[in-house]
């Protein structure tokens, strides 16, 4: 399959669907890419030579609906796209899955740059960095002020024992990947369910917040994009400010084969972020080593089940074989955050 019909993309019935149903919004023919970095869910650039839209869809051959759920990530962005919160805008949901097998929306094309690593922010200088990792939280604060009735996300998720769900759901997909013994994450489990913090009002929650999943660009490095709202809900906010803390946070490991961008120049320490974050939302953040140590609890989850699958052969291309040192480092990470808590 040539670069321009990338698999999982047929061109062609995406024109028509497009033709169709936004008549006149396509000029020419398409030709499609695959925009490699994006985790779970395939997105592609479409374009028929002077405009550019966005696919997203589900993994090739996948299993799991509720993971790669089109239909809300379409309804989360389409929610939110009137309000401040940056959002691509919409342009259509297909949940026929005989177009391209299996449902997908299209999206616009917002230019920006997704900074995954301290290598990449590097050009940026200290003052740049600093300021765009400020604007992160700022931004985030913007997301959680927006009423979720207001915008029709009233009934987007549980509000309800969401701290209790989130803990017991990675614990299971922690005991789904068991293959070798692990010391302290059973520790930092429990601790964690023991010491489960009072969640404020809930607001709705990316549940992947990170400086790799906006867009930044233009003169002032403004953030134009939120991206990758697949583990959106309602919910705890201060679950989306210990992920940021937690990526923030240096791994103090060296050659790592998880980045993070801790170690930009300039880019603030946890302590800024957390204080930025409380200024600006008036919200009480004096549990935030819970939420933080549980974001490492969490990634320790992820990383150990990439490392099971790779034990299993299941995994495609280089540094698996390293990933499997990185999770009792997460894991000492999670239980140090909250003795100092």
């Amino acid at each position: 399959m040539s670069p321009d019909h990338p698999p999982g993309l047929d061109l062609d019935r995406l024109r028509g669907l497009l033709d169709r149903e936004r008549p006149g919004l396509v000029a020419g023919p398409l030709s499609g890419r695959l925009i490699e970095g994006r985790r779970s869910n395939l997105t592609y650039a479409v374009s028929d030579g002077t405009a550019r839209w966005v696919v997203r869809r589900p993994p090739l051959g996948h299993v799991l609906a509720t993971a790669h759920d089109m239909r809300r990530e379409h309804r989360v962005i389409s929610a939110l796209h009137p309000t401040d919160v940056p959002v691509p805008r919409p342009v259509l949901l297909c949940e026929d899955e005989d177009v391209l097998g299996a449902p997908f929306y299209v999206m616009e094309f917002v230019e920006g740059t997704p900074y995954r690593t301290a290598e990449q922010l590097a050009p940026l200088g200290p003052e740049r960095t600093r300021a765009a990792v400020l604007n992160l939280v700022d931004t985030l604060v913007g997301l959680h002020t927006v009423d979720p009735a207001e915008v029709g996300l009233g009934d987007f998720g549980r509000p309800a024992g969401f701290l209790d769900r989130q803990l017991r759901r990675w614990a299971k997909q922690l005991d789904a990947s068991r293959n070798r013994d692990l010391a302290g994450i059973d520790e930092l489990h429990a601790t964690l369910g023991r010491e489960l913090p009072r969640s404020p009002s809930p607001t709705v929650v990316h549940g992947d917040y990170r400086l790799d999943n906006v867009l930044i660009g233009g003169e002032n490095d403004e953030i134009r994009a939120i991206l990758d709202w697949e583990m959106s809900t309602l919910g705890d906010p201060l679950t989306d400010l210990g992920l940021l803390v937690m990526y923030g946070s240096p791994l103090g490991m060296p050659d790592s084969p998880v980045s993070t961008t801790a170690q930009a120049p300039g880019h603030p320490a946890p302590a800024e972020l957390i204080e930025r974050y409380a200024a600006r939302s008036g919200r009480d953040v004096s549990a935030v080593a819970w939420y933080t140590a549980f974001a490492w609890f969490k990634l320790a989850v992820i990383l150990e089940g990439i490392h099971y699958r790779y034990t299993l052969g299941r995994t495609v291309g280089r540094g698996f074989d390293r990933i499997g040192d990185l999770v009792p480092v997460f894991i000492e990470h999670g239980l140090t955050t909250l003795q100092e808590g």
